[in-house]
């Protein structure tokens, strides 16, 4: 792995012997490696946008978390985008933005202007409110003489509105060097109200010239890619490469995104301050920072979720009228470390120890209280790893994912046991990074296969990570019979789509044929639907 800047290491040296081996030491220690813009006259020069010879939206736009009137619109300008700047000078860059009924914008319904700041890598967020609920609109950004593509977003119902239908699809784990987006090509032509991606958003790991399995013949990348994420300049550069493709473009301009993180937005297999590799908790905290750091400045995300040095408050909730609420949470900052080392192992007292949590207290008391109040139809839990229980065999000596909620089951307990508190009849959580398609009933005991059935678990499978994948993975057999409440299991690359109904909840699987080509075609592996007060997965 490789290590920090020397004054990053510095830092982490200093933070060690003030024994500041918490999230609020590592954010002062990094004071010096994030400044905030300033104001006044120590704010940067302001650079004139026309002079700004090439195309600043070489990353497309993107839209986010719509809420009912609002929404957040993204861009970030970087005419040079596989450069350190970006290929713009550390000067602050005034953005005009425009919102309109149509896609020629002759009906513009608001515009006003952003700043794009140099300490936020001249990305910009702005928060559009003062429109009408349960609506389409049209976006784009002008730089100087320079037009963005034009986008498409869509603010959510209003509070006591009661839409008959939301419709969603359920993305994650999109390894660049794994193949091509051809699914976010197919899903940019869908009819979704939003896409909800579940983490895995970047890989930390090496891409080489060639693009890993993309093989390229036509281009070579930079070397600075061919080495693993760990400075702040590191991260923003992979999420430049990330943006660069046409089909991921494609989806953010046609869909408003809700986003979570999971692991490899800083790296794999992190816990809370814990690091996969022997690094001490200082760095890595410094680290962590980065990657929040340069995951805000490249994602839809509200002003609410800026982050404060190594710590952001990413779980928030939305609102889709009395339909849906999305209580999107965050399963890697403040969870307990893996137990018995991580991997698949046997679990005992210590993967089964009451004070594991995966949440953190604070998180978990956010959603159970919010359950109390919802009132909506459906209660939908954005996350990042499988839920249910998923044994490997079929034997007595089975073995559990640790990094899973297997490996924290008396948190996932608690949540269930919440759910039921609080009257949530129609639970369902949507979780991603295992690079397979599943859909499972939630048991109140998933050791008793009679129990009652509490909710269900959509997993999407993964946009490119695993490569191509097949319909039946290996341990498909095994898996299936040890697991009587997994309803499907699919191993190609795809995405989910989900459609929130009055009466039921309709759940349709799609793959494609394959992602280390760029000409794999679209098709539906599985289809299900729920009933609503009446949980369970029945094939459709």
């Amino acid at each position: 792995m490789r290590t920090h800047l020397p004054e990053l290491r510095v830092a982490a040296q200093r933070i060690g012997r003030r024994r500041f081996l918490t999230v609020a030491g590592a954010a002062a220690a990094l004071a010096f490696t994030t400044h905030l813009p300033a104001v006044g006259v120590a704010s940067a020069a302001e650079l004139d946008a026309r002079k700004i010879t090439k195309d600043p939206f070489t990353l497309g736009v993107a839209s986010g978390d719509p809420l009912p009137g609002s929404v957040l619109l993204w861009t970030r300008l970087a005419p040079a985008p596989y450069e350190a700047d970006g290929g713009l000078p550390a000067e602050r860059v005034e953005v005009e933005w425009e919102v309109a009924y149509d896609d020629q914008f002759s009906f513009v319904v608001q515009r006003g202007t952003a700043t794009a700041h140099p300490e936020f890598a001249h990305s910009v967020h702005v928060e559009v409110t003062g429109l009408l609920s349960d609506r389409v609109y049209y976006y784009r950004f002008r730089a100087g003489t320079w037009i963005s593509p034009v986008g498409r977003t869509r603010t959510a119902p209003g509070d006591f509105g009661f839409g008959t239908e939301l419709s969603f699809a359920a993305v994650a784990c999109q390894a660049y060097f794994d193949g091509y987006y051809t699914a976010y090509r197919h899903l940019a032509r869908e009819d979704v109200d939003l896409v909800v991606h579940l983490g895995d958003y970047i890989y930390e790991y090496p891409v080489d010239a060639a693009g890993g399995h993309r093989r390229y013949t036509d281009r070579q990348l930079p070397a600075h890619f061919n080495r693993e994420t760990v400075t702040l300049e590191d991260y923003r550069l992979r999420y430049a490469l990330y943006k660069t493709d046409p089909d991921l473009q494609a989806a953010h301009a046609a869909h408003p995104f809700v986003v979570t993180w999971d692991d490899h937005e800083t790296e794999n297999n992190y816990a809370g301050a814990v690091p996969e590799n022997d690094v001490p908790p200082a760095e890595f905290l410094l680290r962590r920072a980065a990657a929040y750091r340069a995951y805000w400045e490249n994602q839809p995300l509200r002003a609410p979720q800026q982050p404060a040095g190594a710590d952001m408050r990413l779980y928030r909730r939305l609102r889709f009228g009395d339909l849906a609420q999305f209580d999107i949470l965050d399963t890697r900052q403040y969870r307990s470390n893996q137990a018995y080392g991580d991997g698949w192992q046997t679990p005992g007292p210590e993967s089964e120890d009451p004070a594991r949590t995966m949440t953190g207290a604070e998180q978990e008391r956010w959603l159970l209280d919010g359950w109390k109040d919802s009132g909506t139809i459906w209660n939908v839990v954005p996350q990042q790893v499988t839920f249910a229980q998923r044994r490997n065999t079929p034997d007595a000596g089975y073995k559990l994912s640790m990094d899973t909620w297997d490996g924290y089951p008396a948190s996932r307990k608690r949540i269930l046991d919440g759910a039921q508190a609080a009257g949530v009849k129609n639970l369902m959580v949507l979780s991603g990074d295992a690079h397979d398609a599943y859909a499972f009933d939630l048991k109140a005991d998933f050791n008793a296969p009679g129990s009652r059935t509490i909710g269900t678990e959509i997993a999407t499978t993964s946009l490119t990570s695993g490569r191509d994948g097949v319909d039946k993975p290996s341990n498909w057999a095994a898996l299936t019979q040890a697991n009587p409440h997994m309803k499907f299991y699919n191993g190609r690359r795809g995405y989910t789509v989900i459609t929130l109904g009055l009466f039921d909840a309709r759940i349709s699987f799609k793959t494609v044929t394959g992602v280390t080509t760029p000409t794999g075609t679209l098709s539906t592996a599985g289809s299900f639907v729920t009933l609503r007060d009446s949980p369970g997965l029945q094939s459709a």
